[in-house]
């Protein structure tokens, strides 16, 4: 699954901050700083960045 371009419960845009997240998240640093330095501030936005699991990588080593 691909992290959604809009967040599905208040509509807020969330997805340009998803590399940055991931990135930064990659290297060890604090999810909830990260999620602050961003200007994610509302829950619903937050647990959609929490709880993404990014299945293309997984899937992907399945096709031939």
């Amino acid at each position: 699954m691909i992290i959604p371009v809009r967040c599905m419960t208040c509509g807020k845009p969330v997805g340009q901050f998803w590399e940055e997240y991931k990135k930064r998240t990659g290297k060890g640093e604090d999810p909830k700083k990260v999620l602050d330095s961003l200007g994610i501030e509302r829950y619903c936005c937050r647990s959609l960045f929490m709880t993404h699991v990014s299945l293309t990588e997984r899937v992907g080593q399945f096709q031939k």
